[in-house]
């Protein structure tokens, strides 16, 4: 069922630019092949349609009220649907059962957590201090305030359902840090789950820097681990052997167990799915999950998320930090070839990030050739 109709549909105008040949979906008549757009006269007039051919080379022109019903198919079909048939409007009330379905599952398990009587974890409160004196900064009000809030969650009855939003570099690991500390001193596993290895990666490399000299054993598990390696942390794991685990996807891995799981974190939680996410709760319907996310979350958003999980903000940037200026213009070549000059005068970094990886050769000798003279 996954990749019938992409997730996030894309624009009107990439539909038409593709390419003659590319697998395309049509919301009411399936999977089919983009032939291009065609004049047809009608009544006199001439109008643009979409060419779409189905199965046994029929043909379907829908006008260009009908673009955003069209969208552009990752991959390639096993079969195409054919015009009038009932394969695709069967899929269609298939996948409609199956969301409804998950949905009503859904609306279950929040209801039991939000009943369920969860584990109080107080945890060590010397080892906690030492652990906070070692924080080499200075905290800023809203981390200390959200550190509070996620204590207070995690020290009551009930299981923890927290988010922490705020911008990158307002320090939403440490605060993180702070509970897997509070979890470990209690006898209690964590574990930390990001959307990609390289974010990964870089949780283990701050969570082993800020927990050395303290008795908790952190390891990385994520498909780059060697097959022997995931058997050797998956086995330890069970044993109770490992305080805080940190990977991908891989953690959602039905081989995956844990001794005495008691804090889930979730980094970026907004780029896994739903089901992702709730596989995870599932675990212990009283686990305490702690969300953390750099996207914006509007008061309106933070109103209606309000009444199933509790939110804390972090807006007061780290003392000596600067905003960041954002500028939203047309591409104008002057204008990179001005900002770049402007950051290499300052003996500053630039970082380029283009959307079409076909171009970046000619950006780059672009960007070598003006700015080699400010060098």
């Amino acid at each position: 069922e996954e990749g019938v109709v992409p997730e996030t549909p894309k624009k009107k105008k990439d539909v038409l630019e593709l390419e003659p040949g590319s697998f395309v979906v049509h919301r009411d008549y399936g999977i089919g092949i983009f032939k291009g757009v065609v004049k047809r006269e009608i009544r006199g007039k001439v109008f643009d349609f979409v060419e779409i051919e189905y199965a046994n080379g029929e043909r379907l022109f829908a006008p260009f009220t009908q673009l955003d019903r069209i969208y552009p198919y990752g991959g390639k079909p096993l079969k195409l649907d054919k015009l009038g048939g009932t394969s695709w409007k069967n899929l269609e009330r298939k996948i409609k059962a199956s969301m409804l379905k998950f949905a009503r599952e859904l609306a279950v398990l929040y209801k039991e957590r939000k009943t369920a009587i969860g584990e109080r974890i107080i945890g060590d409160k010397e080892m906690i201090k030492k652990f906070e004196e070692k924080f080499p900064y200075r905290l800023t009000p809203d981390q200390a305030k959200a550190i509070r809030d996620v204590y207070e969650d995690m020290e009551s009855d009930r299981p923890m359902d927290r988010l922490i939003c705020g911008d990158v570099g307002y320090g939403k690991t440490e605060v993180a840090m702070r509970a897997c500390m509070k979890a470990v001193s209690a006898g209690k596993q964590v574990a930390v789950i990001c959307p990609t290895t390289v974010l990964a990666d870089q949780h283990f490399q701050t969570f082993t820097k800020r927990f050395e000299g303290f008795p908790v054993r952190i390891e990385l598990l994520s498909r780059f681990k060697t097959k022997k390696e995931q058997k050797r942390i998956i086995e330890e794991l069970k044993e109770g052997k490992i305080d805080i685990v940190i990977g991908t996807h891989r953690l959602l891995q039905d081989d995956v167990e844990f001794k005495d799981l008691g804090l889930l974190v979730i980094d970026e939680e907004h780029k896994f799915g739903v089901r992702a996410k709730e596989k995870l709760t599932r675990i212990k319907k009283n686990l305490d999950v702690l969300y953390l996310s750099a996207t914006p979350i509007p008061r309106t958003l933070y109103s209606a998320l309000s009444g199933f999980r509790d939110i804390s903000l972090l807006e007061t940037p780290p003392p000596g930090r600067k905003g960041t200026k954002v500028v939203v213009s047309k591409y104008s070549e002057d204008a990179l070839k001005s900002a770049v000059e402007r950051e290499l005068k300052r003996e500053g970094q630039v970082f380029i990030v283009h959307n079409d990886i076909s171009k970046l050769p000619e950006i780059k000798k672009d960007v070598e050739d003006f700015s080699s003279a400010v060098v």
